[in-house]
C-alpha cells in the first residue's frame, strides 16, 4: 500500500474547505469519481452493518428541484457531481439477515458460525430502538461516510461542499425515498472551486490543538 506524508496529509486538509462556488465547466474525470463512490462503500460503520444508501444524483432538471428545496444553494446544480446520502430508518431483521449473509459468503463461513455476534447486534439494536435512539445512531454512521468522502476528495484535489441547508422531506418526495424505510440525511457536492470563491483564500477557522486536544 502506498503512503503520503505526514506533511502532505495537513497540506490536503488544510486545502479543503466547504465550497460556496463551483466551476460548472469542470468535471471530475469518471475513474476519480469512481474511486470516490468506493470511498462512500468502503466508510467504517459501527459493527459494520452499513445503515446507509448513497444515491448519485445525474439528471440535470432533478439537480434543479433539488436546488429548490435547498434554500437556492448554487452548488447543488453547479458542482460536477452531487451525492445524497440517505439513513436506514429502521435496521430491522431483514437488514441484519442480509448483512450477515454477505458477512458469511465473504469470509467462507456458514452463517450458523456467526450466531453469537448477531445475537449482540440484534441486542444492541433492540436497545437502541426500545430507548427511542435507533435512528440517531443509525445518522451517525452516516456522518462517519461523509467524512472519509470529503478527506478522500481532499485527497485527490477535489472540492466538495456538505449540505444539510435542505428540506430532507422534499428530497425524500424527489428522489422517490418517501415510504421506502430509508430517509434523507445530507448531500454532498463534489467538484472544482471557481476562481471567483472567495472562500478558498479565506483562512480557516479553527481553535489551537492545545485547547482541542488534551494528553492524559
Amino acid at each position: 500500500m502506498k503512503t503520503i506524508s505526514a506533511a502532505d496529509l495537513v497540506s490536503a486538509l488544510n486545502w479543503r474547505y466547504a465550497t460556496k462556488q463551483f466551476d460548472p465547466a469542470r468535471k471530475i474525470p469518471a475513474g476519480d469519481w469512481s474511486a470516490l463512490e468506493e470511498s462512500l462503500r468502503l466508510a467504517p460503520s459501527s459493527f459494520g452493518i452499513q445503515p446507509w444508501k448513497f444515491i448519485v444524483v445525474e439528471t440535470p432538471e432533478l439537480r434543479a428541484k433539488l436546488r429548490e428545496a435547498s434554500w437556492g444553494q448554487g452548488q447543488v446544480t453547479d458542482a460536477s457531481h452531487l451525492v445524497v446520502l440517505a439513513v436506514k430508518q429502521a435496521v430491522d431483521g431483514p437488514h441484519l439477515d442480509r448483512y450477515f449473509a454477505d458477512t458469511a459468503k465473504t469470509r467462507g463461513v456458514g452463517v450458523e458460525t456467526l450466531a453469537g455476534f448477531r445475537k449482540v447486534i440484534d441486542g444492541f439494536v433492540a436497545g437502541k430502538a426500545k430507548a427511542g435512539q435507533l435512528e440517531v445512531w443509525s445518522a451517525k454512521q452516516v456522518y462517519i461516510a461523509a467524512g472519509q468522502f470529503m478527506a478522500a476528495a481532499a485527497l485527490m484535489g477535489i472540492d466538495t461542499c456538505p449540505l444539510e441547508g435542505i428540506d430532507p422531506a422534499k428530497y425524500d418526495e424527489l428522489l422517490g425515498l418517501s415510504g421506502s424505510g430509508w430517509a434523507t440525511q445530507m448531500g454532498i457536492a463534489a467538484g472544482y472551486r471557481s476562481a471567483e470563491d472567495k472562500y478558498a483564500s479565506t483562512p480557516k477557522v479553527r481553535f489551537p490543538a492545545a485547547e482541542v486536544i488534551e494528553r492524559r
